[in-house]
């Protein structure tokens, strides 16, 4: 309810809060004669001034702790807060038409402190109710003093706690203001530091760290990128680590909620693609941590390296991640590229590897291809085993005197070469580059 929804004085039939009572029903506040409300009214803000202070006095000895704001004139804010605060509510008392309007600004700033010092609201409104508390005393005296008759004073109390309902509203509002904002600049923050981390023009300034001479612990970034780094990364209290893991995820749906990472996690859900940088990404708990918290989304995560070199790992997942939207990686799920390290130096090189692939397959050339696929399959499975007859046809799952057969036609094409430990490498490569694009079936 807000705070300007009070007023015991409106028509007959209605409640000191404005709210409509039932027919038989009738507001005790009401009965009151208006000559004895303004004397009530007059009396209670002659009060203001003094009880605004031994209100304000008694919060301070019940919270030591509370801080003091000055506003501009230099008078303490929580002071300015619990007069308007009175005398809000004791205008409405004395109204006889309308609504009175006045600025709950202070209040709103209340529960904006709260939110910017990471202070829970619990507190404010303890103290808020300790006000109402100690206000209330006053005007029951003030009641008495007057002839107010108990049953509208009962009323007048019920207004009151309903008057602070509205002032929590405001302060909740203010806190609310400044945790979104807070959280706002927290993830601005954020991805400045995480777009300097991936930055690959950072290398520049790292002295050689980031250009791979040094690897581990000790490859630690230069002075200028580190003083950047090291100050962005205490703006958002992120503690620098010794190694990271990039990775890149591919949303769910286009209004996934982020995945819950943890602390310690660089998220940026801005990007088309996520990116996440994961600290310390091999100690104990934190794959299987990250494997709960990835449910339901898909990406790569690149190899651990130094934190000057996570620009490297991201190129990585970003290979792995275009290899999975091609069909050529796992999908559905956050694989790790440190699973994939075949796949991804093999299918990486794409022009290399056809180039090398068309020179040494080219004795197939005059095959069919059915028969061509058949004698590749079989002299991979052959270099793969280094073995016999017996050992290849097993992997193939086929009789060992049709391995026999094609080993001699495997011979007739290349000759002396299948005996050549750089060729039958080469060999071994192309093959096994186009087992992993589904060109060659799998063993």
């Amino acid at each position: 309810m807000a705070a300007t929804d009070i007023q015991p004085t409106e028509a007959a039939g209605t409640t000191p809060t404005g709210g409509q009572s039932s027919a038989s029903a009738r507001s005790a506040w009401r009965d009151v004669p208006p000559r004895q409300v303004r004397r009530f009214a007059a009396l209670a803000l002659e009060e203001v001034p003094s009880l605004a202070q031994d209100i304000l006095r008694e919060i301070r000895a019940e919270y030591p702790g509370l801080p003091v704001v000055l506003d501009d004139s230099g008078e303490p804010m929580a002071l300015v807060g619990i007069r308007r605060a009175l005398e809000g509510f004791v205008q409405q008392l004395a109204s006889q038409e309308g609504r009175p309007r006045y600025h709950l600004e202070v209040f709103q700033e209340f529960g904006r402190g709260e939110g910017l010092h990471g202070r829970s609201l619990d507190s404010l409104q303890a103290i808020y109710r300790l006000g109402v508390r100690l206000a209330w005393r006053r005007l029951a005296e003030i009641g008495q003093q007057i002839d107010i008759p108990p049953p509208a004073m009962y009323e007048l109390a019920e207004s009151g706690f309903e008057y602070l309902d509205g002032l929590v509203d405001q302060s909740v509002r203010g806190y609310a203001e400044a945790a979104a904002r807070e959280a706002g600049e927290r993830l601005r923050l954020q991805r400045k530091l995480m777009e300097l981390l991936l930055s690959e023009r950072r290398a520049e300034s790292t002295g050689g760290a980031a250009s791979g001479h040094g690897s581990g612990p000790s490859a630690a970034p230069g002075a200028p990128f580190g003083n950047a780094l090291g100050e962005r990364a205490a703006r958002v209290g992120w503690q620098l680590p010794d190694r990271v893991a990039v990775g890149v995820l591919l949303r769910p749906a286009p209004e996934a909620v982020a995945p819950a990472v943890g602390e310690g996690v660089l998220l940026d859900m801005e990007a088309e693609q996520p990116r996440m940088v994961v600290p310390d990404p091999e100690a104990a708990g934190r794959p299987e941590l990250l494997r709960r918290a990835m449910t339901g989304w898909s990406g790569a995560i690149g190899p651990p390296v130094p934190l000057a070199d996570a620009a490297k790992s991201l190129r990585w997942a970003e290979a792995a991640v275009r290899l999975m939207e091609r069909g050529l990686l796992p999908s559905g799920e956050v694989l790790h590229c440190t699973e994939h390290t075949e796949a991804l130096v093999l299918l990486q090189p794409e022009e290399l590897i056809e180039d090398l692939a068309r020179r040494c397959l080219a004795p197939l050339d005059h095959c069919g291809p059915a028969h061509g696929r058949r004698l590749a399959e079989t002299l991979l499975a052959w270099l793969e085993t280094r073995g016999g007859a017996p050992e290849v046809a097993a992997r193939l799952g086929v009789h060992p005197q049709t391995v026999r057969y094609r080993l001699r036609q495997i011979r007739e094409l290349w000759g002396d070469e299948v005996d050549d430990p750089d060729r039958r490498f080469e060999l071994e490569l192309v093959l096994r580059a186009r087992r992993l694009r589904g060109l060659l079936g799998r063993a």
